[in-house]
């Protein structure tokens, strides 16, 4: 099955296919909270939430003092804009 193209809305993907592409990036889905999805970098490491209204990413100790960043993306932006931003990191 292939993607959808990068400039499609994330919100026109299936639910199966934003799963497979997570997973494709790297992503482990929490089996406890099936909405979070973590991902380990070598230099970062950011849990991934599937909301409602938006996706939203943690990158974990990664600011200053060692504070969390948190950024949330809209399903209507584009599957490679927030490829783009969310595993490029913090």
């Amino acid at each position: 099955m292939a993607f959808r193209d990068a400039e499609t809305p994330l919100y026109n993907h299936p639910l199966p296919e934003i799963e497979r592409w997570l997973k494709d990036n790297g992503c482990e889905q929490d089996p406890d909270n099936l909405h979070c999805w973590y991902i380990e970098k070598p230099t970062w490491t950011a849990e991934i939430s599937l909301e409602v209204e938006d996706l939203q990413v943690k990158y974990i100790d990664a600011g200053e003092g060692g504070a969390d960043i948190n950024r949330s993306f809209r399903y209507s932006l584009s599957r490679g804009d927030i490829e783009a931003a969310v595993f490029s990191g913090p």
